[in-house]
């Protein structure tokens, strides 16, 4: 084992150490195995108290000190600054050394029993121990314990100890019971299990039974409701036709009894006010007179042209020979 430190000189010339001493490397003499080797402890988190379990969201965590009162604080705070004022205050009255004069200066002066030379650098040396190198652990001897007592040994002739086929008997009475008894059980396993088949083959034929009859009657039930509505619909569709035609005959009946004495009012009422007439004399109202009149407008008009196209001539020559009259004079 090395030891490595820091020692310094005192006035005497002694060395003395300024920390203690310590190992170079904590580990054994021998070198450690290998990495693959080596044995890694691992902690189980399960077990850890620091290890939070559950939401961690909607936890509230109690702090484990409980919170500081602001008045507990404040007073602190202000016994505090009254103890550092205090300080001060008997720092200021405690009498010093008066500053020194001019030229001079105060310096540390040792009263001690023993004068120690001060300096400001500390001799330091460092000493070192040459170790032997690290051995390889040698491996553990096989553990055999050792001998005691006597070696001691007796002979056995055959049929001394047992006879093979007395003592065999119950062993292989108990072998064939457990294989047949084995057996046994493992035919009635399987005709229990052939049975409980067969039971479930008749039941899913029977169900498969009862599910076709119930989609029989599905299938009825939907015909007649079907065959239900289509008759409902003929009855109404009948009800409704019948309706219509009591309403029609209702109708032609108040008609009837309505227009029975309309006819010759109307006639008289047409005949009053001019609807029947004379067809010649509508003929010659309607055709002769305004082509009488049409042709009678022609004819005026014609008439009105040629006086007026006489006019035009006579006025040209009345000017004409206005115009000659004065150029002759």
């Amino acid at each position: 084992m090395a030891f490595v430190s820091q020692s310094q000189r005192d006035p005497n010339g002694n060395y003395i150490f300024s920390s203690r001493p310590r190992p170079v490397e904590n580990r054994s003499k021998y070198r450690e195995p290998a990495p693959e080797q080596t044995r890694i402890n691992y902690g189980n988190i399960m077990y850890d108290r620091r290890v939070i379990r559950g939401n961690t969201f909607a936890k509230h965590v109690i702090p484990i000190t409980p919170q500081p009162d602001p008045v507990e604080v404040q007073r602190q705070q202000e016994i505090r600054r009254r103890a550092i004022a205090r300080k001060r205050a008997r720092e200021q009255l405690r009498t010093t050394t008066p500053e020194a004069l001019q030229g001079r200066k105060h310096i540390d002066v040792q009263t001690e029993q023993y004068l120690e030379e001060l300096s400001n650098v500390i001799v330091q040396t460092n000493i070192e121990c040459q170790t032997d190198a690290f051995l390889d652990k040698p491996k553990t001897p096989l553990f055999i314990p050792a001998k005691s007592g006597k070696d001691v040994e007796t002979q056995i002739e055959e049929g001394e100890l047992f006879v093979f086929d007395r003592e065999v008997q119950p062993l292989l009475e108990v072998l064939v019971g457990k294989t047949l008894e084995q057996s046994l059980l493992e035919v009635m396993e399987e005709e229990e299990l052939a049975c409980l088949r067969a039971q479930q083959r008749a039941f899913e034929e029977l169900r498969n039974n009862e599910l076709a009859e119930v989609l029989r009657l599905q299938e009825q039930e939907r015909r007649h409701s079907e065959e239900k509505e289509r008759r409902m619909a003929q009855e109404k569709e009948v009800l409704k036709k019948e309706k219509e035609i009591a309403e029609k005959i209702a109708a032609r009946a108040y008609t009837q009894q309505y227009l029975a004495d309309l006819l010759s009012d109307v006639f008289t009422s047409l005949r009053s006010h001019g609807y029947f007439f004379d067809p010649v004399e509508k003929d010659v109202e309607t055709n002769f007179l305004p082509w009488l009149m049409a042709e009678v407008n022609n004819s005026l008009e014609k008439r009105y042209t040629a006086r007026h196209v006489l006019d035009n001539i006579i006025q040209d020559v009345g000017q004409k020979r206005q115009a000659m009259c004065k150029k002759t004079q």
